[in-house]
């Protein structure tokens, strides 16, 4: 059954609220019971006792008056006034200690009657039954008292010393009961006291116990919650960090049922989903650039088959020799040596953000431009990317022998490139079926001619003036010629990449400064001049093959000289 977090929450709270609750309860019950014990020793102890200790205190009044006024009839028989006032004092004490002795029993007689009092009943009823003997004891007194007034005023000596004796006997007696009532009253008192401050105690104690229990409990749960909780999120963040550190084969067990579940169950499934999409990419990429197939996966809206037109830069370069090379090799091994070569090359691609577009034999063609690299580096970048395979190539050559087995009898191997930037129209090509993210363009045919045109001049990698323009100085050209390809009708300016900046050899620029004086020679017909310039150029690099093919190409035009409207100008007829 599926418990949701909130409901676990819902539930420790409802928990701790209900042993809290118990606790309030209890101290609330207790302080009840202890307010109860407070009110009855208020309203019922205290006032009885208080009657108490008043009626004992007017029944000594009373017999003191009484005495004074036996002693004022016998001293003095005719101060009738003295008398009578002693008398009504006598009289009103009296009185007044019937009316304590009347309130005492009528406050412990509605302690009797109530049934939420206090459960010592027996005690309280004893206590009345006692008061209401000293009542009677008391109008005994008052009765021997009277009797006595009556033998004063007759004078008769007996009677009066009969009832005076009577008298001190009843009034001794009746305070003597009175006292031990008071001490009863007292005692209970006393009783009632001590147990509103134990029972207020006690009630404290349990509810410390109370709410040391609900602390404790509530803690315990809260801790198993948040232990049961804080687990699987926490094996759900290590799994997060290893899928992030590219561990797509991470699954996370699924230990609960509630939120935190269904949660790493929808992760284990976007890790399933993750892992499907990089062994697409890692197919697919095998067959195109793995950053076309991701951005393919990711945005599936360039499938639509729509094109852009921008300015980017393409690279054909195409291995030399490689007939030679294949001339009795089985397919295995002429498969492996091409495999291997196109590594070699493709690597420099790719680190230099460029994009493969197809493998045509052992030719390459590549391409760079936004999204895959920035505007204005593209050129550059192409261009690098370039030398990089060629300097790559002495790694493939030197490979060579154990790639086919010979150590003798290898043919030499080189590589042609050329590069060219210019407007393209980049998009999905193709049919519903099967389509090709590619380039398409004036840009992509010159490119290509130019990788043909390095037979024709003997060089490796050539280059368009608009590729030289955006490269800007991070590299050293030299302009080869001006040539005017098959498909167009305005002439292009050809270069060659000779290296980077601070890194081409003294004789190559010697080589390329003898060079660009002869070719401007070349332009102004200067025949014998142009000629002395390409002979120095290959005295500084011999193995100069534009130098070599200007230098035949000046001794032929002195021969047969060009006609009036001629600009310099070479058509170059083939691929």
């Amino acid at each position: 059954m599926k418990i949701s977090v909130g409901v676990k929450i819902f539930g420790v709270v409802v928990v701790l609220l209900i042993l809290v609750g118990a606790a309030a309860w209890y101290n609330a019950l207790t302080a009840e019971s202890v307010q109860s014990l407070i009110v009855d020793v208020h309203d019922t102890y205290v006032p009885a006792y208080g009657n108490l200790a008043r009626a004992n205190l007017r029944s000594v009044e009373e017999g003191l008056f009484a005495r004074r006024m036996v002693i004022a009839k016998l001293q003095s028989p005719d101060d009738k006034d003295g008398y009578a006032r002693l008398k009504q004092l006598a009289t009103e004490k009296s009185q007044e200690a019937d009316a304590d002795f009347a309130a005492a029993r009528q406050v412990i007689g509605e302690e009797l009657a109530d049934p939420a009092s206090l459960e010592n009943k027996l005690e309280l009823t004893r206590l009345d039954t006692r008061l209401e003997f000293l009542q009677s004891r008391h109008q005994d007194y008052d009765a021997v008292l009277t009797a006595l007034e009556g033998a004063l005023e007759k004078g008769d000596a007996a009677e009066e010393k009969r009832r005076l004796d009577e008298l001190d006997r009843h009034r001794d007696d009746l305070n003597a009961q009175t006292d031990v009532a008071r001490r009863e009253m007292l005692t209970l008192l006393g009783g009632a006291t001590q147990m509103a401050a134990e029972k207020q105690a006690r009630a404290v104690r349990i509810g410390l116990t109370l709410l040391g229990l609900a602390l404790a409990l509530g803690a315990l749960t809260a801790a198993l919650f948040t232990v049961n909780l804080v687990r699987p999120l926490r094996r759900l963040l290590r799994g997060t960090l290893l899928v992030q550190q590219g561990a797509l084969d991470t699954e996370v067990p699924v230990t609960s049922r509630d939120e935190v579940g269904e949660l790493t169950a929808s992760f284990n499934s976007m890790v399933k989903e993750l892992r499907s999409k990089a062994r697409i990419r890692e197919t697919f990429g095998r067959y195109v650039d793995p950053r076309i197939v991701e951005g393919l996966i990711d945005q599936p809206d360039r499938l639509a088959g729509t094109g852009d037109r921008r300015e980017m830069t393409v690279l054909f370069c195409d291995m030399k020799g490689f007939t030679s090379l294949s001339e009795g090799m089985t397919p295995a091994g002429m498969v492996r040596i091409v495999n291997r070569y196109l590594a070699l090359m493709s690597e420099p691609v790719r680190r230099n953000h460029g994009i493969i577009d197809k493998y045509i034999g052992d030719s390459i063609m590549a391409f760079w431009g936004p999204p895959f690299s920035p505007v204005a580096e593209h050129a550059r970048l192409a261009c690098a990317a370039g030398l990089e395979q060629l300097a790559a190539l002495q790694t493939f050559r030197a490979e060579l022998p154990d790639l086919t087995g010979f150590r003798r009898g290898i043919p030499q191997i080189d590589m042609r490139i050329g590069v060219a930037t210019g407007e393209v129209i980049v998009g999905n090509i193709g049919s519903d079926v099967s389509m090709s993210y590619t380039v398409m363009g004036d840009a992509v045919n010159f490119a290509s001619r130019l990788e043909g045109a390095n037979k024709a001049y003997g060089t490796r990698f050539l280059v368009g003036a608009r590729t030289v323009e955006m490269a800007g100085e991070a590299l050293v050209f030299r302009e080869i010629d001006q040539l005017l390809v098959e498909g167009k009708h305005e002439p292009q300016h050809v270069y060659e990449v000779l290296g980077r900046q601070g890194e081409v050899p003294l004789p190559i620029l010697a080589m390329a400064e003898h060079y660009a004086q002869g070719l401007a020679d070349y332009r102004e017909r200067n025949w014998q001049a142009a000629e002395a310039a390409f002979k120095a150029a290959l005295e500084a690099m011999p193995e100069d093959g534009a130098s070599l093919v200007f230098l035949h190409r000046v001794q032929h035009l002195e021969a047969k000289p060009p006609p009036p409207d001629w600009k310099g100008v070479w058509t170059l007829t083939e691929k």
